[in-house]
């Protein structure tokens, strides 16, 4: 796992994805690193750093039940709440560390649990938060059915799921210009924390095809917070099978596995990649 040489500024890392939404992990849980957001800024900067769609800190728990207490940031520097392909990616090093089939992981979120299925791995998000407040949005209303409306894209849902998602379901999810949409979106004054955006349709077969603005980061080939959502918000529509039931979303990287169970709790599972590993003076 990464290390830091203080003295000399060199940072150890690991760099992973899930479905090409990739991260640099550092572990700190034997000596704190220090980040300034300057510092996060560069590392996550694609030409004169390492980059990254998360920067996922590893730090000793909180919590006595959890295996360790994971830190997120987007490139922009400021801190996430939640990062599901992160969590299943932090999970796969965890459990080859221990030789175990499943560990805890801490987060702002709260305590996710993780476990290897198969050559997938796959983390409990916890419950989907569906009160304007818990999502949050700036004022009551019903998450179900915002009065936002950008270019083509109108009639958005709000799923919280530790972090704020603002999901348009289209006819065609290729269709809409992400690149200038999400922006505006994002920035929407209605969303306090801004938002991710999802842009979603149904295929044919009943799987869902899924775009992603993550907020401080923009267009990513995958987002697992953001997928969980948008099986909440499509199973809310009544776009998608039965509750309890596994929906396969289509991101640009790949599929995820989603499923919305009875007690509220959304559970995905996805494969994880380690790219390489490296040291960087930055």
């Amino acid at each position: 796992m990464a290390k830091i040489d203080g003295a000399a500024g060199v940072l150890a890392f690991r760099k992973m994805h899930g479905l090409g939404n990739d991260f640099v992990v550092l572990d700190a849980r034997a000596e704190p690193i220090p980040l300034p957001e300057a510092r996060i800024r560069l590392i996550g900067d694609r030409r004169r750093g390492i980059g990254f769609d998360q920067l996922l800190v590893l730090e000793p728990a909180n919590d006595g039940s959890a295996d360790v207490f994971m830190r997120i940031y987007n490139p922009d520097g400021s801190e996430a709440g939640a990062c599901g392909n992160g969590t299943r990616c932090v999970a796969h090093l965890l459990m080859e560390e221990t030789g175990t089939g499943s560990c805890i992981i801490e987060t702002r979120r709260g305590l996710l649990s993780c476990r290897r299925v198969d050559e997938l791995v796959s983390v409990d998000m916890g419950e989907a938060l569906l009160d304007w407040q818990d999502v949050p949005l700036a004022e009551a209303m019903d998450t179900l059915h915002l009065p936002i409306q950008e270019g083509p894209l109108s009639d958005p849902a709000a799923v919280g799921m530790g972090n704020p998602h603002c999901i348009f379901i289209v006819d065609d999810a290729e269709a809409p210009n992400l690149d200038a949409l999400g922006p505006a979106v994002e920035h929407h004054p209605l969303f306090p924390e801004r938002t991710n955006v999802e842009i979603v349709s149904v295929r044919p077969d009943g799987s869902l095809r899924l775009r992603v603005w993550e907020r401080g980061a923009g267009i990513t080939l995958a987002c697992g917070s953001g997928t969980c959502a948008t099986v909440v918000a499509a199973h809310r529509r009544g776009l998608v099978n039965a509750r309890d039931a596994a929906v396969s979303v289509h991101v640009d990287g790949g599929m995820l596995e989603i499923q919305w169970r009875d007690d509220g709790h959304v559970i995905m599972t996805g494969p994880v990649s380690t790219a390489f590993t490296g040291e960087a003076a930055l």
